[in-house]
């Protein structure tokens, strides 16, 4: 039978401190959104300060290379840091880690917008150096908040809990937004500068240099003012009972958390962990979890080679719709301005609706189902984007586009974001913090999330790429001809069709205990968790 501790926490009425932990854990993920997002909103305005060329005639850009590396870098140390950070939190606990990554994040913050360096190319470099270890810490919070909050809540609304804290995700998306716009207004009204077209020199200001590094240093403030309070956490009893063996510490602490009294049972018998002595690269592993692992990083892989990609894609509908003119036509705060806009209107529209209605229905319509409906939409809304496109776009009338549909175009390539979020960009985060054995846990979830980080880095380097223009001469400056933005689109809906196949290997968690779902309760030691029946209607 379940520990008696563990079963009063799936029994546990929703009280303050379920709240607490989402707040806790969720404003790690409202930094990790902010820090991710916002260089795209300053990416033009470093091109502009550090890459003008004044025989082109053209405001400055990054570089191809660059722009890959400033963009992409972050990623490469989120995947490292989930692997790291993950495994850690299964050898020495989730909270003496969990204040590790978050000191990580705001030393990061701070630092990036600290780039130093009298050149472009020392300035390039420091700012990725520090953007890399800024992702390597935000790579530690997916598996440690995850596990974490799955480990703290009650079986009735565990999905809930473990989305609204990834929801908060959508907050910082939209905080990015809202901050790059309030600053950049602030700086064009105290430095009104003229259009490129009008003074190529004068259009950037002097000043506009410490706008993106105060963009970047603000992410440091929400994760600072939660650190003395994720430090006030108390391990979870799931690891403190099952991990560490400590049933009598694990007790106490949750009869503080639940504010009632837990009885401290006499082990009469080995405990279920000390029979479970398998490890993640076994046999036993392998036939209980191995086709769970496969699923949950397959079908994170492809959720966010599509998610990260449409980011991409983001100019060119902002351009169709007129949300932002030729760079010529406009000065270089102005254009964060009108990228910050576009963003926010975005976030705010569908990516954060999105979050939210996975967080009101996860418990009551599961999580397969979700996910299965999520990339289900998101094939049917990118194809609708990619077989019409040049329809839907219009002609090209010198910097932008006529002729067009545009506003279908925009509510086709909202809904695509609405659907990832109301669907596998959640439920990825979730299902892998159900169902593996305690001690694997964090890991399990590290790897799935490292699996979803490196689809991220195919989209952000792969697609930049391939989404050029096919024919010699009308890529953007600097890139190699590509197979064009039409093609880029119907490869991502060939991702979330794969996403879509990937998700029937993932078996749905809703209404089942964890150690029901881990094969950890003795009384199921010998069945195979992909075996269980289905949880009982009553539960759903």
């Amino acid at each position: 039978m379940a520990l008696e501790v563990l079963s009063a926490l799936d029994k546990a009425k929703t009280q303050w401190y379920h709240f607490t932990a989402i707040l806790i854990a969720g404003m790690g993920f409202f930094t990790d959104a902010y820090d991710l997002f916002c260089i795209s909103t300053v990416t033009k305005l470093l091109g502009r300060i550090y890459y003008y060329d004044s025989t082109t005639g053209k405001p400055g850009a990054l570089p191809a290379n660059v722009a890959a590396a400033v963009n992409g870098v972050a990623f490469c140390g989120t995947l490292s840091g989930q692997l790291f950070f993950g495994w850690l939190g299964d050898k020495l606990g989730r909270k003496k880690v969990y204040g590790m990554t978050l000191m990580l994040m705001v030393i990061c913050s701070i630092a990036s917008g600290l780039s130093f360096g009298h050149t472009a190319k020392s300035v390039m470099t420091t700012l990725c150096f520090f953007r890399f270890w800024l992702g390597f810490g935000i790579g530690g919070d997916y598996p440690l908040s995850a596990t974490i909050m799955s480990e703290y809540a009650n079986t009735k609304t565990r999905g809930a809990f473990i989305a609204a804290v990834f929801a908060m995700q959508g907050f910082g998306i939209l905080a990015g937004g809202i901050v790059s716009l309030v600053i950049s207004a602030a700086f064009n009204h105290a430095y009104p500068a003229p259009s490129f077209n009008e003074n190529q020199i004068a259009s950037t200001p002097t000043e506009a240099d410490f706008a993106w590094r105060l963009i970047f240093m603000l992410g440091a403030i929400p994760a600072a003012l939660t650190f003395y309070w994720r430090m006030k956490m108390p391990e979870t009893a799931r690891y403190t009972a099952l991990v560490a063996g400590n049933l009598k510490q694990a007790t106490q602490d949750m009869s503080k958390v639940l504010e009632m009294e837990v009885a401290t049972e006499p082990v009469k018998h080995e405990s279920p962990m000390q029979k479970l002595k398998f490890g993640l690269f076994t046999k036993a592993f392998a036939r209980r979890h191995g086709l769970q692992l496969l699923g949950t990083t397959t079908t994170w892989f492809f959720l966010d080679v599509a998610f990260y990609s449409q980011n991409l894609f983001q100019k060119d509908v902002f351009t169709a719709v007129g949300w932002l003119p030729g760079p010529g036509s406009m000065s270089a705060m102005e254009e964060v301005y009108r990228i910050s806009r576009a963003q926010t209107l975005i976030a705010l529209c569908s990516t954060v609706p999105g979050y939210w209605f996975t967080v009101a229905l996860i418990d009551k319509i599961g999580r397969f189902t979700i996910q299965v409906m999520g990339f289900f939409m998101m094939t049917v809304f990118m194809f609708a984007l990619a077989i019409p496109y040049y329809k839907l776009r219009g002609d090209k009338c010198g910097d932008s586009f006529c002729g067009g549909h545009h506003m279908t175009f925009i509510v086709l390539y909202s809904l695509t974001f609405f659907f990832a979020n109301f669907g596998p960009n959640s439920t990825t985060f979730i299902v892998p913090a159900e169902l593996f054995p305690a001690r694997l846990r964090s890991t399990c979830h590290g790897i799935s999330a490292a699996a979803g980080k490196a689809g991220a880095i195919v989209g952000a380097f792969g697609f930049l790429y391939l989404s050029q223009n096919q024919h010699e001469g009308q890529q953007e400056h600097g890139y190699p001809t590509g197979l064009g933005i039409r093609t880029a689109l119907l490869m991502l809906g060939g991702c979330n069709a794969l996403g879509l196949l990937f998700t029937f290997f993932v078996p749905e968690t809703n209404g089942r205990s964890l150690e029901d779902l881990s094969g950890e309760n003795e009384e199921e030691m010998s069945a195979t968790p992909a075996a269980l029946p289905p949880p009982p209607r009553e539960d759903v």
